[in-house]
């Protein structure tokens, strides 16, 4: 797909409510592609079937969604721009409260949300540069870059683990505070090195070592692991690369 620039273009001001939409939908079609159904937007943004659907007859008209009854709805080349713009907005907000505030990385999305709305694009590049130009946001979400393009990243559930691999966390796919204070409680966070001791019979639960990074008067010896369980919903929430049995 060609990359389209998410920036540098005279803004055209959007609802909150149809920027809301544009990145459910993107969000939603990065993870299966193709046509969102209406109740999958439905159930994402807790809200009826009928208001959804008279959401996307209007943001067809708009030029921003191809949309047919009971087909669901794809972002047209303008949508995608748009929805692009606000998730590196978004995603940008996040890492300054995180790096530079000293916020939690279950604290800043509700923030983050408020604010992608109403800061413009020059705002969002020069917070960009202040930041590094980074790739990828502290929940390890890539950061759409003003060109359009997605950084690559490790992609590799937790969860397809097997026993004795072990895995580098990249990335958590969730937004919830209390998944993500649990998960940060556990150590389980992007850089995290884990290894699968063995899974309970059925599956369902994930036995796992956690290296201990550890210091000179730290709390713990370099190399030292701590154990943890996790079970295989969050374990599919977690991403990574899986590295060799060891």
């Amino acid at each position: 797909m060609t990359n389209e620039p998410v920036s540098g273009a005279p803004e055209a001001r959007l609802s909150s409510s149809v920027g809301d939409y544009l990145k459910t939908i993107w969000l939603l079609s990065t993870n299966g592609g193709g046509a969102v159904a209406t109740g999958e937007i439905a159930r994402e943004l807790g809200v009826t079937a009928p208001s959804v659907t008279g959401m996307l007859g209007k943001m067809h008209a708009q030029g921003l969604v191809q949309y047919q009854p009971y087909k669901g709805a794809e972002l047209t080349g303008e949508g995608r721009r748009e929805a692009l713009r606000l998730v590196r907005r978004h995603r940008l907000l996040e890492t300054f409260m995180i790096t530079e505030l000293g916020f939690g990385w279950d604290e800043v999305h509700a923030e983050a949300e408020l604010m992608e709305h109403v800061v413009s694009d020059d705002f969002t590049e020069r917070l960009a540069a202040h930041l590094g130009q980074p790739l990828f946001d502290p929940h390890g979400d890539p950061i759409p870059q003003a060109d359009g393009s997605l950084p690559k990243a490790p992609h590799t559930p937790l969860a397809h683990l097997q026993p004795g691999e072990r895995f580098v966390v990249h990335r958590v796919l969730s937004q919830d505070s209390e998944v993500l204070a649990y998960l940060e409680s556990l150590g389980v966070e992007p850089g995290a090195e884990l290894r699968l001791r063995q899974r309970e019979p059925g599956g369902n639960l994930l036995l796992l070592d956690r290296t201990v990074p550890g210091s000179a008067g730290g709390p713990g010896e370099p190399g030292a692991t701590r154990q943890l369980s996790l079970s295989r919903e969050l374990a599919g929430m977690v991403l990574g690369q899986a590295l060799s049995h060891q």
